[in-house]
């Protein structure tokens, strides 16, 4: 494995989403990666169902692999020399899952599909359960990919020392911010990892509102940017290697965790 880099440049793309229209929405994420420098940025975040918004009409809109969204991911991946990745609707045969799509420059693909589906808005009765957790790597620093619902579980988000950042895309609404933003920063203190939350904006197609919220959170729960923003940001922040491996060293909290293992 590869040594990681000192620094990491990480995007996020808080954004309004047009409610079951990928062309608008492809669209729309073009024209706000058009001030992304080629090389400015080693991953770039778009949130959950960035292409559709949650919605449970997934019969309509779910793609493949092979399709629009996944295409024009590898092409803006490619163009920019980043990382590009969120959540789509994807079908695998008679199967349909909400993905967290990792698309490289190179033209690889990794992907996760979301563990923990939201029964209180049907998704468990639409989608298909992911099976596993994934970890990805970019430029040597290794990375949990989770979704939305994902976040109030911490056993499966559990660190064994096989990660630095875990990255959640999200579609989580204004009425439970309080819970948004004190999750994601318990997740990164009990994992001591840096912790990225990226969430939406605006109204979606069955009047829920969402206030975005969206943030970078230290090993040590504090934020790595400014503030948190309710307005459509795209935001570059660097990662610092040698603060987490500070905190962990002067702290080595997860040598004294408890050992088990998940039931799937």
């Amino acid at each position: 494995m590869n040594k990681p880099s000192k620094y990491l440049k990480v995007t996020t793309v808080q954004t309004k989403l047009f409610w079951e229209d990928i062309y608008k929405n492809l669209t729309l994420h073009s024209q706000s990666l058009s001030s992304i420098r080629k090389g400015s940025s080693d991953i770039i975040v778009f949130p959950e169902m960035f292409t559709t918004g949650f919605t449970m009409n997934a019969k309509l809109l779910a793609e493949d692999m092979n399709g629009q969204s996944v295409s024009w991911m590898l092409e803006m991946s490619e163009r920019k020399n980043a990382v590009v990745c969120g959540s789509l609707i994807i079908k695998e045969r008679s199967k349909v899952f909400n993905r967290f799509v990792w698309a490289q420059p190179d033209g690889q693909l990794s992907y996760y599909d979301k563990r923990h589906l939201f029964a209180m808005a049907g998704e468990d009765k639409v989608f298909n359960q992911g099976e596993k957790r994934v970890i990805v790597n970019c430029k040597g620093w290794d990375i949990l990919l989770q979704v939305c619902y994902d976040l109030r579980f911490p056993v499966w988000s559990r660190n064994d020392s096989s990660y630095d950042i875990c990255i959640y895309v999200a579609n989580w609404p204004e009425a439970r911010r309080f819970a948004w933003k004190h999750l994601l920063i318990a997740r990164a203190i009990e994992n001591q990892a840096y912790c990225i939350g990226l969430n939406r904006i605006g109204v979606d197609g069955i009047g829920i509102t969402y206030k975005g919220d969206s943030m970078i959170v230290d090993p040590m729960g504090e934020l790595v940017q400014e503030r948190t923003w309710s307005t459509a940001k795209v935001i570059t922040e660097s990662l610092d290697y040698q603060k987490l491996s500070k905190i962990r060293a002067s702290l080595p909290f997860q040598a004294d965790g408890d050992q088990f293992n998940i039931k799937l």
